[in-house]
């Protein structure tokens, strides 16, 4: 049995695990998850959850969600991924990341059940091995409620193992095509997964043909959807405050009316589907409006559309896939009209590097490619990123060396142009903490 006493020995430990799969894809069906959480007695069954999937936007969903919740008084567990700085992250309770000492005695404890469950089933992923950290940290701390994130698709997830008291898709669109599927149709069957019977699918604005899978997936598990659109009207208006948006949101139920901190238009549809979720919670745990609107008021998501304000402006977004660059160019324009970007990219070897450029070409400026040092995941070389941006008409410079791209789009930017990074989760955390140790320097 594998050592744990310190956070630097549950690291290591984990990274040893990125290398381990899940059986495949045709007999996989949560064995192995639901088999670990067995060995740990069921932590998920503790309290009750929120489950929320999709391609984009489940992340910024989560957190809006969460902090409503934290609002009104409800001890909140949140389970999200990627982490942006440390593996803690994943395990957080009213917005607090799991100390790093008591994560590292979480996982010491959990060896036991890690190795009972590998001795039948293989050993425990990197991915479902946080997640059940997450699942027995909130058991233990008595949280009164957990939101939770489907990692990848949804009908296989880890997390599909919750019987939630409320689930959303947030969006579908073409990410991780090499499991899910080549088609939305496909994608959307595996997204469909989390619907479960009885429990309200709160569902977002999709492509018609992914919505038509999913109802018909609802509609033959006994799952209710809602719609968001259907369920949430939201206008904008400008504020006074330059730096938010009025947002206006009206149910049935309610009317919901602050100044929206965050860039971006699919921010605020992200509220209307946060508000639909909230809305169909069980009555004890359901907010007040005025919780929700203190949350949302005052609402940060790092390296989500993050302004960092100074001259010119930083912006830190994680658009790794064709709709999330897609929504940052939407939201490019919104917030900085007729600004020339400045864009510092580097994007992972599995994602569609063709179609997230050709995305953000859409609006004039500059490329500065470049890559990222983190364990276990792999960069396109900034040259062949390069190389794709030559054969779709831009162009762009090759740095390796991710603070020297940095530097070099400052220089090149003007006062009132706008330095965006982007492409990659992991980009977008070592040069946000770049940034900050620099700041602070």
């Amino acid at each position: 049995m594998r050592t744990i006493a310190t956070y630097a020995d549950a690291e290591s430990y984990l990274m040893d695990t990125i290398g381990e799969v899940a059986s495949p894809r045709t007999s996989y069906k949560l064995d192995r998850m639901r088999a670990l959480l067995r060995e740990l007695d069921d932590p998920q069954r503790a309290y009750p959850a929120i489950h929320v999937g999709g391609t984009s936007g489940k992340g910024s969903t989560v957190t809006m969600v969460a902090q409503a919740l934290a609002s009104a008084g409800k001890r909140t567990g949140v389970h999200t991924k990627p982490h942006l700085h440390a593996m803690t992250e994943r395990a957080a309770i009213d917005g607090v990341s799991v100390a790093p000492q008591r994560f590292a005695e979480l996982l010491a404890e959990m060896m036991p059940a890690l190795d009972a469950t590998a001795a039948r089933y293989g050993r425990p992923t990197y991915y479902e091995t946080l997640l059940a950290l997450a699942l027995t940290h909130f058991a233990r701390e008595r949280v009164d409620v957990a939101v939770v994130e489907v990692g990848l698709g949804g009908r296989l997830d880890g997390t599909n193992v919750l019987t939630p008291a409320v689930a959303a898709i947030t969006s579908i669109g073409y990410d991780h095509m090499d499991v899910l599927g080549d088609t939305l149709e496909a994608i959307a069957f595996e997204k469909a997964g989390i619907a479960k019977r009885g429990v309200p699918l709160v569902l977002a604005a999709v492509p018609r043909a992914a919505r038509r899978v999913i109802e018909r997936h609802a509609g033959e598990v006994g799952a209710p959807i809602v719609h968001v659109d259907d369920a949430v009207e939201v206008v904008t208006a400008p504020s006074p405050d330059s730096r938010a948006a009025r947002v206006i949101a009206t149910t049935a139920r309610a009317r919901y009316a602050f100044d929206f901190p965050l860039l971006g238009g699919f921010q605020r549809k992200n509220v209307a589907t946060a508000i639909a979720i909230l809305e169909r919670l069980p009555a004890q745990l359901r907010p007040e409006p005025r919780n929700a609107i203190e949350a949302f008021s005052r609402l940060s998501l790092p390296g989500r559309m993050e302004l960092i304000a100074e001259r010119p402006p930083l912006v830190f977004d994680i658009a790794h896939n064709v709709e999330k660059a897609e929504a940052l160019v939407a939201a490019l324009r919104e917030s900085f009209p007729r600004r020339r970007i400045h864009y510092v990219v580097a994007i992972g070897e599995t994602k569609d590097a063709a179609g997230i450029i050709e995305a953000l070409a859409r609006v004039p400026g500059t490329f500065t490619f470049t890559s990222f040092a983190t364990a276990g995941r792999t960069p396109i070389a900034p040259a062949r990123l390069a190389t794709i941006a030559e054969s779709l008409g831009t162009w762009g410079r090759a740095i390796p060396d991710a603070a020297e791209a940095l530097r070099v789009a400052r220089r090149m930017a003007a006062a009132d142009d706008a330095i965006v990074v982007t492409g990659s989760t992991f980009v977008v955390a070592e040069l946000r903490q770049w940034r900050l140790h620099s700041a602070v320097a």
